[in-house]
């Protein structure tokens, strides 16, 4: 897997999540992920098509969703997980994975994305076809999201 590549993902996801949630995000220690792996409560995934194709999977936890849904809603109160808030975090995959196509563009990189898929549940497990995954944990002190890329060129 090309860290060039992985570098596009991370930049984008660290940008647009710190335009939303006052305590900035940092990135922590990547690891490689086996297969099928453990999510916290709320997931959203994205496919990537294209010169390169995989996915990219955000997982975090009930409270730290409602923190950037609420970041997102310029501070308005988000005390459940309700259709505004899931519309919200989807948008926010949109927004980090068009970053994403948009860095990879100026490397030369052409990319598609899926429309994101939001799923909300205890004891989530999420497989990747056989493709390497890697976890980059990115991390606040208001919470951390696990963001999990597997991307292969095609």
């Amino acid at each position: 897997m090309n860290v060039e590549y992985i570098n596009a993902f991370v930049k984008a996801s660290t940008e647009v999540l710190n335009n939303f949630v006052t305590e900035k995000f940092t990135v922590g220690k990547p690891t490689i992920r086996k297969n099928p792996f453990p999510t916290k409560e709320i997931v959203i995934m994205l496919g990537i098509t294209g010169e390169i194709k995989g996915q990219a999977v955000f997982s975090l936890s009930e409270e730290m969703a409602k923190t950037i849904a609420s970041g997102m809603m310029m501070g308005m109160p988000v005390p459940e997980i309700d259709e505004m808030a899931k519309s919200a975090l989807s948008e926010l995959g949109n927004m980090i994975m068009g970053n994403s196509a948009t860095l990879l563009f100026n490397q030369g990189i052409q990319i598609d994305i899926t429309p994101p898929t939001l799923v909300r549940g205890n004891s989530i497990e999420i497989s990747s076809a056989g493709m390497e995954t890697i976890l980059v944990p990115l991390i606040s002190s208001v919470g951390d999201v696990e963001f999990d890329i597997g991307i292969k060129k095609t």
